[in-house]
């Protein structure tokens, strides 16, 4: 199969797969809080795929694309039943790279079993460190958890990252304090920029705290240098004078659009080729190659040429 590129030469070698729509937290950049928000068995809800349905279209798209990165997601992706069976298959298809991102609530019981099935890298949001401040933007008590999690995962030789979505006026103040955390961890710190996605669609600017702003902050207590951004990352880094490194990812300030090699594939057997559009391409009736090369012309299309435009669809339903 030809090699799928749009007119700027992207392409798709990082899959995004959300396993399910169901979160045991209910931060505040991503639902309302009055969704329902529970542990869910993996198969639940009309046309969502079952494991075997799953695998067989990773791999399908994994041969297609030549993947290089999966990245598992949700809503909350430790709440899937068979995630430990799912990153053994994806190790047996020989995927590069095996990441997932979790809020690590559960984590602290799980990332051995994650390690030994394949898993190389986790991402952590951690939003504060101030117990009321957590509270507020996880809806969730409970900090302790979180940070046994990010323990138990460095203890067993995973990558760990932290991510920290920052709002001006309810976590602002915490970036400091995230940042000497990451530090003392020995661990990769990455703040965002607040996404319009979802309910803040439209209306997430009174709560943009900028790269600016941040790289401000950081100036009042280290010295830093930035570091070449790597082809389609999303973070740009910097190394402080003592070898420290931290990222911020700038949806606004700093848009990562033009190289963007990210395709995200839904827990219906729908991808998007953007977090910008609202119109899934669904997979489901793409019996033969030729008919997925032109579902998967259909995502690259999606792909904003400068920046992210925002959407309503939450980020509980498609992991960001």
């Amino acid at each position: 199969m030809r090699s799928l590129k749009d007119i700027y030469g992207r392409t798709f070698k990082t899959l995004r797969v959300s396993l399910l729509s169901k979160c045991n937290f209910g931060c505040t950049y991503c639902t309302l809080g009055n969704e329902t928000i529970k542990v869910a068995n993996a198969n639940e809800g009309t046309g969502v795929m079952t494991f075997q349905e799953l695998v067989q279209l990773i791999n399908r798209l994994r041969r297609v694309l030549d993947l290089k990165t999966i990245r598992l997601t949700g809503g909350e992706p430790l709440l899937y039943g068979q995630l430990v069976d799912l990153i053994q298959e994806l190790y047996r298809m020989g995927i590069p790279e095996i990441k997932l991102t979790t809020n690590g609530f559960l984590l602290a019981r799980m990332a051995g079993s994650l390690k030994k099935a394949g898993l190389q890298s986790v991402n952590v949001s951690l939003d504060a460190l101030d117990e009321d401040v957590f509270l507020l933007m996880s809806r969730r008590s409970n900090l302790h958890q979180v940070l046994a999690g990010i323990e138990s995962a460095i203890d067993e030789g995973l990558e760990v990252k932290i991510n920290a979505v920052i709002m001006r006026g309810i976590n602002h103040h915490q970036l400091i304090p995230l940042l000497n955390y990451a530090f003392e961890k020995k661990i990769v710190i990455r703040f965002l920029e607040l996404m319009g996605m979802g309910h803040l669609h439209g209306r997430s600017d009174r709560y943009l705290f900028t790269q600016q702003e941040m790289l401000e902050e950081i100036s009042r207590q280290y010295s830093y240098c930035s570091i070449p951004r790597k082809p389609a990352a999303t973070a740009s880094y910097w190394q402080t004078s003592a070898g420290q490194v931290f990222g911020i990812i700038a949806n606004e300030s700093e848009p990562f659009c033009s190289d963007c090699n990210r395709l995200r594939l839904d827990n219906n057997g729908n991808i998007y080729g953007c977090l910008s559009s609202n119109e899934p391409v669904s997979l489901k009736q793409a019996d033969d190659d030729r008919a997925l090369e032109r579902q998967l012309i259909k995502a690259l299309d999606q792909k904003q040429q400068l920046k992210f435009s925002g959407s309503t669809l939450s980020m509980l339903h498609i992991g960001g």
